[in-house]
């Protein structure tokens, strides 16, 4: 593996931490937008998915559970060693995003979730990800949406308004813990412009096929009524273009 870059030394000194957060169910807002996501994703139908940034894997095995066959990786080994511990994929490898031991062309669908926020090189995983991609296969990417990352809600208040500190344009960078119900989060990564994810794309050759802007389930959940008027996140299908 290539040298250890700072994001990736970040994911590993916290992984025993993610792979709580991550691992329990009901814990975080991922649970208010799973309805949503298996939907957008769709059946797998036997087809091959790869997972880029695995986590400890509960992507993975929704996309398993839709009948994909998923190759999940993740650049720390312990997310992977806590993915397969789930039985959360069909294989695994332990690859950074920029560098995916994989052959041309290998698979139907490739998943970036709220993984491209945590890569030094963003262009870079996305050109790797173009090219594991088989001929009509498609990119799902999520991301915390841009918008988001740059504001706050005032208070807690359903109706709060939403105010953005600073500039919404550049690249910069979060770092902050979390706590909720006895666990703590160390969360650091990129926040970058829309336009910044779309030109990386397109100097991918891919395009965008489909897009949304998905809305949280909120039944049971008042903590997620703020993020029914202010997208959280941003979900993206993306295909090669011809000849790119």
């Amino acid at each position: 593996m290539a040298e250890q870059t700072p994001d990736h030394a970040h994911w590993a000194a916290v992984a025993d931490q993610w792979i709580a957060w991550a691992g329990t169910p009901g814990h975080d807002a991922f649970w208010a937008y799973r309805d949503g996501f298996v939907d957008y994703l769709g059946a797998g139908d036997g087809r091959r998915a790869l997972e880029i940034g695995c986590g400890e894997g509960r992507i993975s095995r929704e996309a398993r559970a839709l009948g994909y066959r998923v190759t999940a990786t993740d650049a720390v080994t312990a997310m992977v060693d806590a993915a397969r511990a789930a039985q959360s994929a069909d294989d695994y490898a332990v690859a950074p995003a920029a560098q995916l031991p994989f052959a041309d062309g290998t698979f139907d669908l490739v998943i970036a979730y709220n993984v491209l926020m945590d890569v030094d090189d963003v262009p870079a995983a996305l050109r790797e990800a173009r090219r594991v991609l088989a001929p009509g296969g498609t990119l799902f990417i999520s991301l915390v949406h841009p918008f988001r990352d740059r504001g706050r809600f005032a208070n807690a208040s359903p109706d709060a308004p939403f105010v953005v500190d600073g500039a919404y344009y550049g690249r910069e960078r979060f770092e902050g813990v979390e706590s909720r119900n006895g666990l703590a989060m160390h969360f650091a990564g990129w926040s970058l412009p829309l336009q910044d994810y779309m030109a990386a794309l397109e100097a991918a050759g891919l395009a965008i096929v489909s897009l949304r802007e998905p809305k949280p389930d909120t039944a049971g959940n008042a903590q997620m009524a703020q993020w029914s008027r202010i997208p959280m996140f941003l979900w993206v299908k993306a295909r090669a273009i011809s000849g790119a």
